[in-house]
C-alpha cells in the first residue's frame, strides 16, 4: 500500500514524526480535492485527520472518505477534548480516535494496532482472520491447519479480500485492484473465482466470503455464518 494520508496541511509536527519513527511514509492534504488528485497508483494505506478546533472539516473529510467506492481504512481522528461530542452517532466515519494534546506513542501504537487489525503492519507477514491464516512470505493460505489448494488468481483474491475486512468491495473494484486494469474479463471472472474460493473454504467456512446483493463482496469479520 501507498502512504497515509495526513490532513490538513501541513499536519501537525508531532503526527509527522511519530509516523517517521514509526517507519510510516505520509503525505499531507488540504482537502478532498487534493486527497483524490495525490492519492498513489497502490492507493492510501490509511489516513490521519486532526481537527483544529472546529470538527467540521473534519468530519466532512471522513466522511467523504468513507464514502468512496474504495473507503479508506484505517482512519483516525484527532480532536480537542472539548469537541468529543461531535463524535454523537458518527462512529462509523473513523476506525478510532485520539484526543489532544497528541502523544506520539499512543498514536503510534493505535495506528499499527489498526494496520495490525488489516494484515497490513510494517513488516507483516501473515494475514488471521479466524480460522483462516494467509502466509504473505510462502503464498500459502490455510483454513483450521488445513492447507488450501489455491490458484495464484484465487489466493490474489482472498489475500485483497482479506485484508479488508468488512469493506464491501465492487466487481468492478475487485476487477481493477486485483486482476489490475489491463485485465479485460467481465465481472463474471470475479464470481467464478469467489465460487471456487468458497469451495475450496468447505461448507463450514464459505461464509467468510459474503455477497452483498446488489454491490458485490466482503470478507466476513465473524466466523458466524449470515
Amino acid at each position: 500500500m501507498g502512504p497515509i494520508l495526513c490532513f490538513p496541511d501541513p499536519t501537525p509536527a508531532e503526527v509527522l514524526l511519530a509516523l517517521t519513527e514509526a517507519g510510516h511514509p505520509y503525505r499531507c492534504v488540504g482537502s478532498l480535492d487534493a486527497a483524490d488528485a495525490g492519492e498513489p497508483d497502490d492507493g492510501w494505506a490509511g489516513a490521519i485527520i486532526v481537527a483544529e478546533g472546529d470538527t467540521t472539516d473534519a468530519i466532512t473529510l471522513c466522511r467523504a472518505l468513507r464514502k468512496r467506492e474504495s473507503p479508506i481504512s484505517p482512519l483516525l481522528l484527532i480532536l480537542d477534548p472539548d469537541r468529543v461530542d461531535d463524535l454523537s452517532l458518527r462512529d462509523d466515519l473513523f476506525d478510532d480516535f485520539l484526543i489532544r494534546p497528541i502523544r506520539m506513542a499512543e498514536l503510534t501504537a493505535r495506528l499499527n494496532l489498526e494496520l495490525d487489525r488489516l494484515g497490513r503492519g510494517v513488516g507483516r507477514q501473515v494475514i488471521e482472520s479466524g480460522p483462516l491464516q494467509i502466509n504473505l512470505e510462502t503464498y500459502q493460505a490455510t483454513i483450521d491447519g488445513r492447507v488450501l489448494d489455491l490458484t495464484y488468481m484465487e489466493y490474489e483474491l482472498l489475500r485483497f479480500l482479506a485484508g479488508h475486512p468488512a469493506k464491501v468491495f465492487t466487481r468492478e473494484t475487485l476487477l481493477s485492484r486485483v486482476w489490475g486494469y489491463e485485465y479485460y474479463g467481465g465481472a463474471r471472472t470475479v464470481d467464478v473465482h469467489i465460487r471456487r474460493l468458497r469451495a475450496k473454504l468447505g461448507e463450514e467456512h464459505a461464509h467468510l466470503i459474503e455477497t452483498i446483493r446488489s454491490v458485490g463482496y466482503r470478507f466476513a469479520t465473524t466466523t458466524h455464518g449470515g
